[in-house]
């Protein structure tokens, strides 16, 4: 963490926890905070007994199943120096072996932004919330559901700078598929740089769309501080069951051999890409994630690494994913106890909704699992906002919506102060028996860092609330994100690299032709 990151957390922990304070008359943030300091425990949900099972669980699934390695040579050739068995693309390892690869690993990283206020620490105690990654689709109540554009992505971003409560620009907010696949993540790389001062992520498409993305990171920092510093996330995904793919492992290895951090997640399908029983896709997701966590120390030493997991549900009946459900929920725990034993840092679950608006089925399905995020001890919380329809859409109104629950989680992750101040005592002597604290001096010196004030509730009497047009919270989220956006200002951005990023750009976009693939 940089000299100005750790004083304005101090300054944040000393005055009220967690809590940014409010500008006279409620309402936004006058500060915001780079990221959270977790003052509440994590919640461990099974013995070392179960634990050691599940961990002898994995290690057999690597050893007698082993993981297929597919179209990456150098991949193999990594595993076949460490000791690994290679037969064809499959390869099993030893039980240990992954877990003494992974030691190289760093327990807790920073990675730093443009803005150094912003860099946010990864691992140990910190939480970090992202937006949602990936959708080809955006909504809003306007416009219904459409594919996402490069405005999209911008708007999105421009959202997620303007909220205090997110810590991150994130990566793929939605796909832009206005733009050909090959050049697309030029534009959205930029655009992060542009739009926002904070931490962000690249493409992992293809190798050479990581590199360029790492390459502009360079433009942005500086070759030799990238070498020495992460200052780019890449998302890289296993193909469960026990499927490494080509495409990943060489972002992967891109990630890391530039010195960066790759989140390694499977996205198991209970009853399609893993088994529907909870300890059987934990065992599964550990063995997969830990073998893509290795391959990264194999390709560079102590480069930093996440580790990642996605557990998922499907109806049974109709062979639907479901998002936001109890079991993946309560599995996030366990996860949460094997990241700690790796001591590696944690991605893991979100608000997930398989909602098609943003309603109670979407905030009730996000909440459920986004509690799950923070009692597991996850640190980088992808999928923080805007996540409905199955990550299909990204939705404006509830990426609002989730941002402001965002706000309440740092209240919520903050804890319970007790100090002389807390503890209220001068007040009780000042009220005494039968009277109120409304006027005391205690309340008037906490009244402003006292509670969370969301800023699309509405806590007003039924009367008030219907003369002023019975909205509901869509309705006033929409509204919310309008003038944000009617409100946002670019953070200032240095003109001679802001001109070196679109010379980078646009000489790449000219050297190859366009591809839809």
């Amino acid at each position: 963490m940089t000299g100005e990151t750790l004083e304005l957390d101090r300054r944040e922990r000393r005055t009220r926890g967690n809590r940014p304070a409010r500008r006279e008359g409620g309402g936004t943030p006058s500060l915001k905070v780079p990221f959270i300091r977790r003052n509440i425990p994590t919640y461990d949900i099974l013995s070392e007994e179960n634990l050691v099972r599940i961990e002898q669980t994995a290690d057999r699934i690597l050893a007698e199943v082993g993981i297929e390695f597919r179209d990456d040579p150098v991949a193999l050739d990594h595993w076949r120096r460490a000791g690994a068995e290679i037969d064809g693309v499959r390869v099993r390892f030893e039980p240990g072996m992954l877990r003494e690869v992974v030691s190289t690993a760093p327990a807790t990283f920073t990675q730093h932004a443009r803005n150094p206020a912003n860099n946010v620490e990864i691992g140990g105690s910190s939480v970090v919330f992202s937006p949602a990654y990936g959708s080809p689709f955006v909504m809003d109540l306007d416009n219904g559901r459409r594919y996402g554009t490069i405005e999209d992505f911008r708007n999105l971003i421009k959202l997620a700078q303007s909220s205090p409560w997110l810590h991150h620009s994130g990566g793929t907010i939605c796909e832009p598929v206005d733009l050909p696949v090959n050049k697309r993540h030029l534009e959205m790389v930029y655009s992060h740089i542009k739009y926002s001062d904070r931490a962000f992520m690249g493409s992992v498409t293809a190798e050479e769309r990581a590199e360029e993305s790492i390459e502009m990171a360079r433009i942005l920092f500086g070759a030799d501080f990238v070498d020495q510093n992460c200052v780019i996330l890449g998302n890289v995904n296993v193909n469960s069951p026990l499927v490494w793919d080509g495409t990943m492992t060489k972002a992967l290895r891109a990630y890391a051999r530039a010195n960066q951090a790759a989140v390694i997640v499977p996205f198991i399908l209970g009853g399609a890409m893993g088994p529907v029983t909870n300890a059987g896709a934990i065992a599964q997701s550990y063995a997969e994630t830990l073998a893509g966590c290795a391959l990264t120390q194999l390709e560079r030493k102590g480069a930093p690494v996440i580790f990642g997991n996605f557990l998922s549900s499907m109806s049974l009946r109709s062979g639907s994913p479901t998002f936001g459900t109890p079991e993946p929920a309560i599995g996030s725990m366990v996860i949460g106890q094997l990241a700690r034993r790796l001591k590696l840092p944690l991605r893991c679950a979100g608000n997930f909704s398989n909602s098609k608006l943003p309603d109670a089925q979407a905030m009730q399905e996000g909440v459920m699992s986004m509690l799950s995020a923070v009692h597991c001890g996850a640190n980088f919380i992808l999928h923080s906002a805007g996540f409905v329809d199955g990550l299909l859409s990204m939705s404006y109104e509830k990426f609002v919506m989730d941002t402001d629950f965002c706000g309440a989680l740092h209240s919520y992750m903050a804890g319970v102060v007790v100090d002389d101040n807390t503890l209220a005592m001068d007040a009780f002597l000042e009220v005494g028996p039968g009277s109120h604290f409304l006027g005391s001096a205690h309340t008037m010196r906490n009244y402003q860092t006292a509670f969370w004030d969301s800023a699309v509730s509405n806590n007003e009497p039924f009367e008030k609330w219907a003369e002023a047009g019975s909205t509901d919270m869509a309705t006033r989220a929409n509204k919310q994100w309008k003038k944000t956006l009617a409100e946002y200002q670019a953070p200032p951005l240095d003109l001679a690299i802001d001109e070196a990023l679109r010379d980078y750009v646009e000489r790449n976009m000219r050297a190859k032709p366009d591809a839809w693939y």
